[in-house]
């Protein structure tokens, strides 16, 4: 089977040895995103900002890869402060519409950059 690298410009470059998201056959595995604005590689101010960011970001390679939040089927979200759960959950809906993909949420010690959260997931479309 092969793989088709995902790249946009829509998000925030790899700034590691990573690509933006590989697929392979109807399935794409994003890499995880984190607050970087785009255009200027710069963390985005604060948790709320933060966590739309992210979305943003994971909604655009996703439509790259040809897909959109829609074929997401799992999601994992680092959070530096598992008290920012609930807000993670009111900004995802703005982004996720039933039935949501599963998810796991996990505290950690920190993230790149500086990030408050980040967040990575698997699509799978038709």
């Amino acid at each position: 089977m092969s793989k088709q690298i995902i790249a946009t410009d829509q998000a925030p470059l790899a700034i590691g040895t990573y690509s933006q998201a590989v697929k392979t056959g109807s399935t794409v595995y994003l890499s995880g995103q984190i607050g970087l604005d785009p255009a200027t590689m710069e963390m985005v101010d604060g948790i709320e900002a933060q966590i739309h960011r992210v979305f943003r970001n994971l909604k655009a390679v996703a439509e790259a890869s040809g897909g959109s939040l829609a074929d997401m089927v799992k999601l994992n979200v680092y959070l530096t402060d598992l008290a920012n759960f609930a807000k993670v959950n009111e900004i995802m809906a703005q982004y996720f519409g039933q039935p949501y993909p599963a998810r796991a949420a996990v505290g950690v010690a920190s993230l790149p950059r500086g990030a408050l959260v980040e967040a990575d997931g698997i699509l799978v479309s038709e």
